[in-house]
């Protein structure tokens, strides 16, 4: 449903960010963001949404790790930072141009956030999968999704995509989605995000608290002000 964010299978695309070789040891958690990405990959299999798989320069990174599981999927390759090149561009017109992206990989502050710029500015609505994304640094990973999330991107996770993908235990492939929610997706660090974004809503509100006793204050001093007028007369 446009507004909110509800997912569903009839509309969305799956994109796989450049999660390639060279990157495995130089990014932050690079192994459980691949193995949630990895997850939503079967799912959109089993869900038949369309999956599209990027690599970022492939000849000096290597190719998307086997982990992934995107056997028989054909890498657009790019070495611009945003998904959209012209061939992504022609399969997603070949999909009909579906509303809602699922949006996976690395890294947050660059591939990420130039695809996801791109898709909202094309009118579609996007979903960042946040246990699914990482960077080198975790500073700019997290500094990366509250970015996205100030300009409208729909911040989830693997395990939140899955159940509103299907919404229902009736759904008919509720047992299969459900055996991938066997184990709960792995730690990837976003507690630090979440902690942060606590963190300033509290300091915005202790402000507000201090500048309403402060009000509160002078206006007292000013009642204080009027009666020392009053009986001056």
């Amino acid at each position: 449903m446009a507004g909110i964010g509800r997912l569903s299978s009839r509309t969305s695309v799956l994109l796989l960010c450049d999660m390639q070789e060279k990157f495995r040891p130089t990014i932050f958690q690079f192994t459980n963001v691949v193995s949630n990405a990895a997850r939503l990959l079967q799912a959109s299999r089993i869900l038949s949404i369309p999956p599209i798989l990027t690599e970022q320069y492939p000849k000096g990174l290597g190719p998307t790790v086997q982990e992934l599981g995107a056997e028989g999927l054909k890498p657009h390759s790019k070495t611009r930072f945003s998904m959209l090149t012209d061939t992504v561009e022609k399969e997603l017109a070949s999909l009909g141009n579906p509303k809602q992206a699922i949006l996976c990989g690395i890294e947050a502050q660059a591939c990420i956030a130039c695809t996801a710029y791109d898709l909202l500015e094309r009118g579609m609505e996007v979903h960042v999968v946040a246990d699914a994304v990482s960077s080198r640094s975790q500073t700019d990973r997290l500094f990366a999704l509250s970015r996205l999330k100030q300009s409208g991107v729909f911040l989830t996770t693997t395990e939140g995509v899955l159940l509103q993908l299907v919404q229902d235990a009736k759904h008919p492939n509720f047992k299969e989605i459900q055996k991938l929610l066997t184990h709960s997706s792995p730690d990837t660090g976003l507690l630090a995000f979440f902690s942060s974004l606590e963190s300033e809503k509290s300091v915005g509100t202790a402000r507000r608290a201090v500048w309403r006793r402060s009000e509160g204050v002078e206006r007292g001093r000013e009642r204080e002000k009027e009666k020392e007028k009053q009986t001056d007369r």
